[in-house]
């Protein structure tokens, strides 16, 4: 049988291409059992993968990136949570990996991939276009974030807010002050290791019920911060302001309360110019 490719509905032309890219993801080892309850309910045709002590394992990660279009430029954040599965047919082709070979990319298969259970946008396009495209569970949301800069102070921390939005008419972006959940990750002091963990593979199931699979490329290493340890306990912290909601519900299920994160990973695209301070020129005649 002849597999087909998913259609790639106007006007939206693939691949997309990112003109800069900002990201953090933070990673948690946790209980199998909730992890494949939700995974059934919403991806029926994959399994959690499982890493030390048979635990599956969960991120939440955050992006904001560029792209620039014919018509101009845009700029989009999101936040994903998501599970670390593979399709369940393909599981005699898996390596059996720890966490900390899994995040710097030892699976060269790429079938150990995110599995999206929810994805958070302040960009109405882009929901369309990760409904339409990649079948994620897109919805609208809005952000404030302090995040490590060159035009900025010195520092690894990050910190993302997230709050509720609707979209409004002619695609607007409504946002509320309702929050719907906080991170930070204090990853100062910390030395990291470059992870060589892309492409990534994104999952998503369609309405019919067909599971999709999306490489993303991106085109240097990533930063990898081992946080397993307990002294790091206290670096990564997550607050959830809206339990009720599906995506605060799907958070509290998978991972409790006070759940120590294992690791960070990080992405910050290099700049590719820089504006430099200006200098005073003499005047007047030469003396």
């Amino acid at each position: 049988m002849t597999a087909t490719l998913p259609p790639v509905p106007e006007p939206f032309q693939l691949p997309f291409h990112y003109g800069a890219l900002h990201q953090i993801g933070i990673d948690w080892l946790v209980d199998p059992e909730p992890v494949r309850k939700l995974l059934a309910q919403q991806h029926p045709d994959l399994t959690a993968a499982t890493f030390e002590d048979g635990r599956a394992l969960v991120s939440l990660n955050y992006q904001l990136y560029f792209a620039q279009y014919a018509f101009g430029g845009g700029t989009t954040q999101e936040i994903e949570f998501n599970v670390i599965a593979f399709p369940t047919r393909e599981g005699d082709r898996l390596p059996r990996l720890t966490y900390a070979q899994y995040v710097q990319g030892w699976d060269q298969t790429k079938l150990l991939g995110i599995a999206r259970l929810h994805v958070v946008c302040d960009n109405p396009f882009a929901i369309r276009a990760g409904k339409e495209l990649y079948a994620e569970p897109k919805h609208p949301g809005w952000f404030e974030v302090g995040l490590p800069s060159l035009n900025g102070p010195v520092g690894e921390t990050w910190t993302v807010q997230c709050k509720a939005a609707t979209i409004g008419p002619d695609d607007t972006l409504e946002q509320h002050p309702r929050p719907l959940l906080d991170i930070t990750a204090e990853l100062d002091g910390l030395t990291s290791a470059a992870a060589n963990s892309a492409p990534i593979t994104g999952y998503g199931t369609d309405p019919e019920g067909r599971l999709l699979a999306g490489p993303m490329n991106v085109y240097q290493p990533y930063r990898w911060y081992d946080l397993s340890s307990s002294e790091h306990s206290a670096r990564t912290r997550l607050t959830v302001h809206a339990p009720d909601d599906s995506l605060g519900h799907g958070i509290r299920t998978l991972l409790g309360d006070g759940t120590p994160a294992v690791g960070a990973w990080t992405y910050q695209s290099p700049p590719v110019a820089a504006h430099n301070r200006p200098y005073y020129l003499p005047t007047g005649p030469r003396p």
